[in-house]
């Protein structure tokens, strides 16, 4: 059974420091952004700004990001139905598309972005 309800804020904002800095070392950053990269997007009813990181894989230009615990996470749910767009830190640049989120019959939850053309 995976887990359920929000992950505390403090836990997940202590993560989420930790990560970025692993992303800006001298020493791991370009090990770490090899796989991780932080989204940028605006929230369907605050109409706020957030980003966070997130792991990720690409192929050409379609990034798939897989949610962990997404009962306990609510970013992607801006990303259901028709989808949004988004930007992300691709190669140490900033990349746009759009993002769709999908659950899968066993509860998986994965955000297919379709990258822009670069500009």
């Amino acid at each position: 059974m995976g887990y359920r309800g929000p992950l505390p804020k403090n836990a997940v904002a202590r993560v989420n420091t930790c990560v970025g800095a692993l992303r800006t070392s001298p020493r791991w950053g370009r090990l770490v952004r090899r796989h991780l990269t932080q989204v940028t997007y605006t929230g369907r009813r605050s109409g706020r700004t957030f980003t966070t990181p997130v792991g990720y894989r690409r192929t050409g230009d379609v990034v798939t990001i897989g949610v962990r615990l997404p009962d306990a996470k609510s970013w992607w749910r801006n990303f259901t139905g028709d989808g949004a767009p988004l930007s992300l830190e691709l190669d140490d640049t900033d990349r746009t598309g759009h993002a769709v989120a999908r659950r899968d019959e066993k509860g998986r939850v994965t955000v297919t972005v379709r990258l822009d053309a670069p500009a």
